[in-house]
């Protein structure tokens, strides 16, 4: 059984909260994000630290948002001060990456380029043709936008050729042998 929703968080220096009713608002050097969370938890702010506590009965579905809205809270708190980022690596030959303004422009072995608008909430940098680096503050958002970049040709385990994460692992397969 999980214990995260019992863990404090401690808020760093330059962070502030604000919470109206279920809704929270993190401020912080990096930027805003508000979020609003479930009435099965409680959150009691305490100075510089955040404890939450469920409400009512404790099933299983309070026990599963009692650990979620603590994660997502800390992941608000770092996102404010720290920031999220991925990156992610293209391998294959010709394939390449491109940035123009907001339009990120994929060559991955289709007969057209792939076009992709960056969200405005996001910073992607392509430091060189076959790598590409996501940031941003909120943690779902670069996830999520990452995993549609890698999504366009995801790697394939026989060449291990594709988009994939910058530490990620791909099992290789060995192909038919010949007779």
């Amino acid at each position: 059984m999980s214990r995260i929703g019992y863990k404090t968080v401690v808020l760093p220096a330059g962070v502030e909260v604000k919470q109206e009713g279920n809704v929270v608002t993190v401020k912080g050097s990096k930027g805003t994000l508000s979020r609003e969370f479930s009435d099965m938890v409680k959150m009691n702010i305490e100075g510089n630290k955040v404890n939450f506590e469920p409400v009512g009965n404790y099933n299983n579905k309070v026990r599963a948002m009692h650990g979620t809205s603590r994660a997502n809270f800390n992941n608000m708190v770092e996102g404010v001060t720290d920031g999220f980022k991925k990156t992610l690596k293209l391998v294959g030959v010709g394939y390449r990456a491109q940035l123009k303004g907001s339009t990120l422009t994929l060559n991955v072995g289709y007969s057209n380029p792939v076009e992709m608008t960056v969200p405005e909430d996001l910073t992607v940098e392509v430091p060189d043709n076959t790598t590409i680096n996501i940031s941003g503050i909120d943690k779902q958002h670069v996830g999520d936008f990452a995993a549609s970049v890698r999504a366009v040709r995801s790697p394939e385990p026989y060449k291990g050729k594709g988009i994939r994460y910058e530490n990620e692992h791909i099992i290789r397969k060995e192909g038919k042998t010949g007779k």
